[in-house]
């Protein structure tokens, strides 16, 4: 006879692990139908809005300044940057004063596509996170928390 599995939690929407799991699965799925017609992922879609961002205060923004503020992997952050480039959104030039790193910059058509992606985006956000209303403020301060605490794990 198997032994029974003991579980800390007494069921799955107990547990903020599952919860946070099922939560970003739906989430990402909203979040594909809105990109998918702009050719961008998720994870594309990401990076972009970090470059976009970060090129607000910055005219030499870089691929570990991108990885650092999306708190991605930087292997990851090089393949997307080169698939980006590849479909004409950004562009990579060699750094003006450091040899190792590549200067990114969003194309005319990028900005284009990162803006119609920011408007769809935020727009299922809303949708997706209506039912929260007034919590909704808590929630993200929440997020920001748990965020400023574990990301240098």
């Amino acid at each position: 006879m198997p032994k029974e599995i003991d579980f800390h939690f007494k069921s799955p929407n107990d547990s903020p692990g599952y919860l946070l799991g099922q939560l970003t699965m739906l989430w990402q799925r909203k979040l594909k139908k809105v990109l998918d017609p702009l050719d961008l992922t998720q994870t594309q879609f990401v990076l972009l809005a970090a470059l976009g961002w970060l090129s607000k205060k910055n005219k030499s923004v870089t691929q570990v300044d991108i990885a650092n503020q999306s708190n991605a992997d930087r292997m990851m952050v090089s393949k997307v940057l080169r698939t980006l480039e590849d479909k004409g959104f950004i562009t990579r030039k060699e750094h003006e004063t450091d040899t190792r790193a590549k200067t990114i910059r969003l194309t005319t058509n990028g900005e284009v596509v990162l803006q119609k992606a920011i408007i769809e985006v935020e727009n299922a956000d809303l949708d997706f996170f209506t039912t929260l209303d007034t919590k909704l403020s808590q929630f993200n301060k929440n997020m920001v928390l748990l965020i400023d605490q574990n990301k240098n794990e």
